[in-house]
């Protein structure tokens, strides 16, 4: 974390645990009449926001959800309510680490784009140039060879979900790439390449897979160059070290009968089969707050281009210009006109969630260590986020 970064983050939480109203504090780089804009237009809805999500996580009773809002690369409201570790007491921190699920897919979109930047891979290239054992797809050959990277960035590759394979989504994580290899030949195409938008799991982890042997580096060490690190998101990884686990949350996977089972959380923690490139990552709303920032151009360090962060950004599926996928990214339009960019997560005793406008730059972050509970992350941090946007562009603050 750099000098102030770290300055802003004390700072925050120093008057958050004194003041009972939401608090403010604006990096450097934000201007005071930005900063009077987000405390006039945001106090009001925060203050809801908090009061909704103590009240819902103490209804669940079940474990904790901490949840941020960014403007930039700035955090600007941070708040933690319940239990990260039910029989220990340890109560949730803004620091907390959570497993954020598929919007590691996001992280996978990101490295591709890198990628194509550094000249390594094309957008448009097939997956067979890099990957052979693709051929082997259950499907007529000629589509599979013409299935791209692009394809299955934005899942329009036609693949199925989930592959055939028995315990798929089992097994240590150092054996993921030969999960992927196992599943191709037993996944099929549920549709004709690029003619619809079909969610893939498995597509996510073959392009993860052909990323990595297109660089000749491990999967995860590419991550860690060129997304975790330039963007000092010290917090995030697939694999958590002795130094932060005393930071992560125990998963608590509830159902409906209102049973909790924390045995099956904690056992992926040594890893979820071929789920790597589509649900390995760990991190925190801070370090997801930075993520967002790289992806709207507000980091201090320049994450993508404009022109990667504009394909990334673009609805990349057919059935609809204002509502869709992109390249790694689920993405709308509102009725207000405010565009919606963001990825959720569900595995095992978690859910998360992350959407930002990047228009606003505002963004807005919330994970939680159970499954099912009075809130609906997305519906949550998406209506949040509407709201402040169209308060910021109500007091006529445009992008902040």
């Amino acid at each position: 974390m750099s000098d102030n970064r770290r300055v802003f983050s004390v700072t925050f939480l120093v008057l958050a645990a004194t003041l009972a109203v939401p608090s403010f504090i604006t990096a450097q780089v934000a201007t005071p009449s930005r900063a009077r804009i987000a405390e006039s237009t945001f106090a009001g809805p925060l203050a809801r926001f908090e009061e909704q999500l103590k009240l819902d996580v103490e209804q669940d009773g079940v474990g904790a959800v901490t949840a941020a809002v960014m403007i930039g690369d700035s955090l600007v409201w941070a708040r933690a309510f319940g239990w990260v570790d039910r029989e220990a007491e340890r109560a949730a921190e803004i620091e907390t680490i959570y497993r954020t699920g598929s919007i590691s897919k996001t992280f996978t979109a990101v490295l591709f784009m890198r990628l194509v930047e550094r000249g390594t891979v094309g957008l448009d290239d097939p997956v067979v140039t890099y990957l052979p054992e693709f051929e082997l797809l259950d499907g007529p050959p000629e589509e599979v060879r013409s299935i791209t990277l692009r394809q299955l960035a934005s899942h329009t590759g036609g693949l199925i979900r989930e592959p055939g394979l028995e315990h798929a989504a089992a097994g240590p994580i150092d054996r993921w790439e030969s999960k992927v290899l196992q599943s191709i030949p037993i996944t099929s195409l549920q549709s004709t390449p690029g003619a619809e938008y079909s969610y893939s799991n498995i597509g996510f982890g073959i392009l993860g897979l052909a990323l990595s042997r297109a660089a000749n580096r491990p999967f995860m060490e590419l991550v860690r160059e060129f997304v975790f690190d330039p963007l000092e998101m010290r917090s995030s990884t697939f694999v958590v070290p002795p130094g932060l686990e005393s930071r992560l949350a125990v998963g608590y996977a509830n159902r409906p009968d209102g049973s909790v089972n924390a045995e099956l959380p904690a056992l992926e923690h040594s890893g979820r089969g071929y789920k790597v490139p589509n649900g390995g990552v760990y991190s925190t709303v801070e370090d997801l707050g930075q993520f967002m920032a790289g992806l709207s151009g507000s980091s201090a360090t320049e994450l993508l281009s404009a022109d990667s962060r504009r394909e990334m950004l673009a609805v990349q599926t057919p059935e609809s210009p204002s509502r869709g996928y992109g390249l790694g990214l689920s993405l709308r339009t509102t009725e207000t006109g405010i565009w919606l960019a963001g990825h959720g997560g569900s595995v095992a005793g978690y859910n998360a969630y992350m959407v930002f406008d990047p228009d606003s730059k505002i963004g807005v972050v919330l994970l939680r260590n159970y499954n099912r509970g009075e809130t609906n992350l997305g519906r949550a941090a998406s209506g949040l986020l509407e709201e402040l946007a169209r308060g910021v562009r109500g007091a006529g603050g445009g992008e902040l």
